[in-house]
């Protein structure tokens, strides 16, 4: 499967989508913050791997606990996946914290800060 191929992006997004669904529902790990979401799923060609990209709203202790938290359910959240997702190999998964949504969000603050600092020096 090419990495650039429709089906290739349509897999991508029904792991994303399976992953989040075990995650939010099936996992009762105290470590996970329920402010967890799957930005992202990279899916090898050969689905032997997948990267999942979380973002966790939160300190850098809170996003840690909950890396950790999910790295040790992996196991379990690949056989739900396995279970719900009818795959020739399912991929083994690693779980990578992605702060963009976090950036984004500190981005959009900044800039309505400037909009503002430009509205009081234009009535001044």
């Amino acid at each position: 499967m090419r990495k650039n191929s429709i089906k290739y992006s349509r897999m991508n997004g029904e792991v994303q989508r399976e992953i989040s669904k075990i995650i939010a529902r099936d996992i009762k790990d105290p470590r996970i913050n329920p402010m967890t979401s799957v930005v992202s799923v990279d899916v090898t060609p050969d689905l032997k791997y997948a990267k999942v990209f979380v973002s966790v709203l939160g300190n850098d202790e809170e996003k840690e606990k909950t890396r950790r938290g999910l790295v040790s359910a992996s196991s379990h959240i690949r056989s739900l996946l396995a279970k719900s997702l009818n795959l020739r190999n399912t991929p083994e998964l690693t779980f990578l914290i992605d702060d963009s949504i976090e950036y984004g969000i500190n981005m959009s603050k900044k800039i309505d800060e400037l909009i503002e600092k430009e509205a009081k020096s234009e009535e001044e």
